[in-house]
Formats: C-alpha cells, sequence, structure tokens
C-alpha cells in the first residue's frame, strides 16, 4: 500500500484489520477488503494528482441523500487521496449474472434503484454531459484510433467535421439536465436484497457522474458492452423503468435510448481499438461484435438518421467490425 495507508488505517481503527487487495481496474485507484476492524469495509486508495476523492465525496452524499444506496464514507483524508468506505459485500451483479442467476429480478431491481436515482435533480457542480461532450468522446475513439485503424490514415479535417456536425444533430434534440452515472452496468450494481427498494441495489464507481439525459444510463443497463441482455429482459426493465417515471413520455424516451445507444455503442466499439492497439488489451476485443451489432440496432431508429446518413457515405456495412488489423494479431 502507498505510504500513509497504515496511518491512516491506524488512526480509525483498522491498523490490525486483515487486509485483500481488490482486483484494479483501469484508473489509479485501488481497494482493500477491510476485515477484522471495527465494521466490515474497504480503502479507497486514490492518490493525487492522478486521482480526487471528492467527486466521490460530493457524488456519494448525493445519492445517500435521495435515499439510494452507496457506500456510507466512514472516515476521508482529502489530501493523501484515502477514503474508509462501507463494503457492500462481495458480489456484484456481474458476478451473480456470470454464476448463473435469473437475470430478470436482478435487472428488474436495477431499473428500480435507477429510476429512484433520476427522480431527483442532479447537483449543479456535476460536468455536463450533453452533445458537445458527447461527440468529442466519441471522437477520441472512433475518428483517432478505429479510422486510423482501418483506412490507415487520419480522417480529412472535412471528414471530422461532418462526424462531428453528424453527432451534433442526433444528440442536440435531446438535450436534457439530469443525473448521468454514466457506467450504471451490473459490475457497478451491488444485489442488497436485505434493504426496501430503492436502496436494494448498491451504486459504486459514481465518481465520473455527470448531467445529461437520463436515457444513457438505461442503455448502459439494458445495452451492456460487455454481455448479452435477452430481448424480454431488456424489455421488461425498460418498462418498469418508465412505469416508476410517469413524468416521461415513453416514445420521446425511446427515441432518446436510440440517440443516446448510437453514441455510446460506437464510441465503445471504437474505444476496443485503442486498448487493443495502445496498451495491449487484447481480450476486450471479443466484445466488439456484440457494441457493433447493438450499433446496428440503434441505428434503425429515425432519431438516430444523422449519424446513419454519416456512416452509410464513409463507413460501409462490412467495415462495421473490429478491425482487420487486430484481428489477425489477436489470433
Amino acid at each position: 500500500m502507498r505510504e500513509g495507508a497504515d496511518d491512516f488505517l491506524a488512526l480509525h481503527g483498522f491498523g490490525a484489520a486483515r487486509r485483500e487487495a481488490l482486483p484494479s481496474d483501469a484508473s489509479f485507484r485501488s481497494y482493500v477488503r477491510l476485515q477484522g476492524g471495527p465494521r466490515p469495509a474497504l480503502l479507497m486508495d486514490a492518490p493525487p494528482p492522478q486521482e480526487d476523492v471528492r467527486p466521490f465525496l460530493s457524488v456519494g452524499a448525493h445519492l445517500a441523500a435521495i435515499g439510494v444506496s452507496a457506500p456510507e464514507v466512514i472516515a476521508a483524508d482529502v489530501p493523501r487521496g484515502f477514503l474508509l468506505i462501507e463494503d457492500l459485500g462481495r458480489e456484484t451483479m456481474a458476478a451473480q449474472l456470470d454464476a448463473g442467476a435469473d437475470p430478470l429480478p436482478l435487472y428488474l431491481a436495477a431499473a428500480e434503484a435507477l429510476a429512484a436515482l433520476h427522480a431527483s435533480p442532479p447537483p449543479a457542480h456535476l460536468p455536463a454531459w450533453g452533445a458537445a461532450r458527447m461527440g468529442e468522446t466519441a471522437a477520441a475513439t472512433f475518428l483517432e484510433w478505429w479510422w486510423p485503424e482501418v483506412f490507415g490514415a487520419a480522417p480529412t479535417p472535412e471528414i471530422a467535421a461532418e462526424f462531428h456536425a453528424a453527432m451534433a444533430r442526433m444528440l442536440a434534440p435531446f438535450a436534457a439536465e439530469g443525473f448521468v452515472h454514466r457506467d450504471f452496468f451490473p459490475a457497478n450494481l451491488m444485489p442488497l436484497p436485505a434493504r426496501a427498494a430503492p436502496r436494494h441495489v448498491g451504486i459504486i464507481d459514481f465518481q465520473d457522474a455527470a448531467r445529461g439525459h437520463p436515457a444513457y444510463d438505461l442503455v448502459s443497463l439494458v445495452e451492456d458492452a460487455r454481455r448479452d441482455v435477452a430481448p424480454a429482459v431488456r424489455d421488461a426493465a425498460v418498462a418498469r423503468y418508465l412505469a416508476l417515471r410517469p413524468d416521461l413520455h415513453p416514445a420521446e424516451f425511446r427515441a432518446a435510448m436510440a440517440v443516446q445507444a448510437a453514441q455510446r455503442h460506437l464510441r465503445v466499439a471504437a474505444l476496443w481499438t485503442r486498448l487493443a492497439r495502445r496498451d495491449g488489451k487484447w481480450h476486450y476485443l471479443r466484445h466488439g461484435p456484440r457494441c457493433w451489432a447493438l450499433l446496428d440496432r440503434a441505428l434503425t431508429h429515425e432519431a438516430t438518421a444523422p449519424l446513419r446518413a454519416f456512416l452509410d457515405a464513409h463507413v460501409p456495412s462490412r467495415l462495421r467490425a473490429n478491425p482487420e488489423t487486430l484481428r489477425e494479431q489477436a489470433a
């Protein structure tokens, strides 16, 4: 562990706790499970300046205030990037699905928690997740990584401008200022059946939350880039969410879902190219076919017409896949 962690743990009564390092993600953050201390807890180690625990603290406080389950913060050392947080358990929704659990109750519970999460206005300080930012993030993977890999050169300035214009025309009609988790999918959800709804699903990894259209989160859940979701389960989860949000117009919300899906699936499908080529993480390419298929599905909705027209003009259907060069190297 990083220097200072032992002192932080000792200060708050966890100096003698047994420590179990948890698998890390692509960020600089790491987690250690603590057992034998005053209560079950996790140590979050988020070293500055690469990481900043303040967004986690502020968003977590918001989630607690609106009545959904986020890990309670037991102690914090903000300058050094250490947090002691509640341990919500060992099994994520993803782990339960992988173990063969019935997906329908899990997705319905997640949809219920998401509806509660979206029912309250977001904190005003959250960054915008609107058309401009969404277009930038899609370009950062699709134009900067996937395109050169497929076509052998960067897109011309004219093509790049056409792409940005298409994304803006598609996304702008669906501007919204709701809470967006941005990674609301099974790996970041913790089933807590002993708690009453909507606290029956723990929500983690929320520090990158933003203000945008809530359809983005529902797409993240039911059109997961990393796992197949049966159409009947997807439709039931969407129906449960809409039933709990009578303030929404169902047809308009489904159109927003298609638009958010088109942006997300294109961005993530191209992200696998970046992870493979730049970082040597070839295993992510296995998700490519799923993401491109989900993109094709989204593009059938009339609301996605601007992006569909751009792709039809510049990217033939046969090329909408993992780049051939990467498929050869990953084989």
